[in-house]
């Protein structure tokens, strides 16, 4: 047999992650779920503080954009608070501050957004995110909550658009 009429052998590694990860995990006890949510009930009078201590360094960063604009350092530093409170809101038991939040990441994401990105705009996102936690504005059920969400999120859907993936011809997408 010359080496071109040789059989193909095909050959399948191990799965190491089985090993490594273990078996599947079992139920979990009902003693184990009660016992995190009563840690998690206690730890609900610290959740104020902490989201106070949040927002605190967001409207550091909105000062600094006041002072110098949304570009560079500054831009930076208020998408990072942004970015933080967009995961801690909902957990905090304050999804509006998540949406909010998750509206400003979106409107300074990017060096590029940020260069263009109206610092107004992103002052009234710490305005908002101060008020719901102020005035205990929990979620959208409120109509305030909602007309300020709703406001806010279309003014960055606005802004963002160019830099949205539809809002490029096909023939720019296809390229890209």
């Amino acid at each position: 047999m010359s080496k071109k009429q040789q059989p193909i052998e095909m050959i399948t590694p191990p799965n190491m992650l089985r090993v490594k990860v273990g078996g599947r995990i079992g139920p979990i006890a009902d003693d184990v779920i009660a016992r995190a949510e009563a840690a998690l009930e206690t730890m609900q009078e610290d959740f104020a503080h902490w989201l106070e201590d949040e927002v605190r360094k967001l409207e550091s960063a909105a000062m600094n954009v006041k002072t110098r604009g949304v570009r560079g350092e500054a831009g930076e530093t208020l998408f990072a608070a942004a970015h933080d409170l967009r995961g801690l809101g909902a957990t905090y038991q304050f999804p509006i501050i998540t949406r909010l939040a998750a509206s400003l990441c979106k409107m300074v994401e990017t060096a590029e957004k940020r260069e263009a990105a109206p610092p107004a705009l992103a002052l009234a996102h710490a305005d908002a995110i101060r008020a719901a936690l102020r005035q205990n504005i929990r979620d959208v059920d409120n109509a305030v909550g909602r007309m300020l969400v709703d406001e806010l999120e279309t003014r960055v859907a606005e802004f963002a658009a160019p830099w949205e993936p539809a809002a490029q011809p096909t023939a720019m997408r296809a390229a890209g």
